[in-house]
């Protein structure tokens, strides 16, 4: 993974927006490019909501890590998006996980794709704590990347582990969709969890829908959109924890996610939580 890291760093383009840098941009954080902060200026203009999905996200996340330590869990693979450079400090989602945890120090992997998404969590995060590691992976490559050697020695596989895919967009292929949750449940051991985070169009008004669809295209070639009966065919076998599939502002609330409360479907995104039996 080290080598295939150096080519995408060689590879960066600057000139291409990449979904995890857009988040960045919409959450007031400084790791992404002009041609980031263009694509969120003109899906605001396409659909005035990008800024306000970006921090749905964001409270989702910190939501979810925070129940899953409520739940005793203190192991995390955190897979796509995860590491915001907008977040305030002290609000990392290890963070989030250690001050629920408290009485126990949480481990957490960060893994990412994008090269300068990687330079600056390993810059920002691991010089400061002996908890959190940054490796680089994707969840297209599932099977490279559960024996991913930092993966595999840093966690202790035969405790549980809680596994958040938020990088669901890059998985056009439902079929390997349906492989990807089969390795991850072959993976961890009874007591673990899986959660994940899936981009919709469901809340576009059909009068912007072709319009958005366009700029999808002109800015993420291959982010893949579902609906909702789509996410929910994948996640057909897995126990949901309560509230089940809703929108991530819906994803039991605590009243500081105010911007989405009213409307939830503007975060533009489905989430789920399954414990693995």
């Amino acid at each position: 993974m080290r080598q295939r890291a150096i080519r995408n760093l060689a590879k960066l383009d600057m000139t291409q927006a990449r979904i995890t840098r857009i988040l960045d941009a919409a959450a007031g954080g400084k790791n992404h490019f002009t041609a980031d902060r263009d694509a969120v200026r003109r899906y605001d203009l396409a659909a005035p909501v990008t800024t306000t999905a970006a921090r749905a996200v964001l409270h989702y996340l910190c939501r979810v890590v925070r129940h899953l330590a409520g739940e005793g869990v203190d192991q995390f693979v955190i897979v796509g998006s995860g590491v915001p450079s907008g977040l305030p400090p002290g609000g990392q989602l290890h963070d989030v996980a250690r001050d629920a945890l408290r009485v126990s120090a949480p481990r957490v992997v960060y893994v990412e794709n994008d090269p300068m998404v990687l330079a600056g969590a390993r810059a920002t995060i691991e010089p400061i704590t002996d908890l959190v590691r940054v490796v680089e992976g994707d969840i297209r490559e599932i099977d490279e990347l559960l024996d991913d050697r930092v993966l595999q020695t840093f966690l202790d596989w035969d405790r549980p582990v809680a596994v958040l895919l938020l990088s669901t967009h890059s998985l056009n292929d439902d079929e390997y969709f349906h492989y990807v949750i089969k390795r991850i449940r072959q993976a961890v051991r009874e007591g673990s969890y899986l959660s994940l985070l899936q981009t919709t169009f469901d809340a576009i008004p059909p009068e912007l829908l072709s319009a958005v669809h366009d700029l999808l295209a002109m800015t993420l070639p291959g982010h893949a959109i579902r609906t909702r009966e789509e996410v929910e065919a994948l996640l057909h076998g897995l126990v949901l924890v309560d509230p089940g599939l809703v929108w991530i502002p819906d994803w039991r609330p605590d009243g500081q996610d105010v911007e989405g409360a009213e409307q939830p479907g503007a975060s533009g995104g489905y989430g789920a939580v399954a414990r693995i039996p």
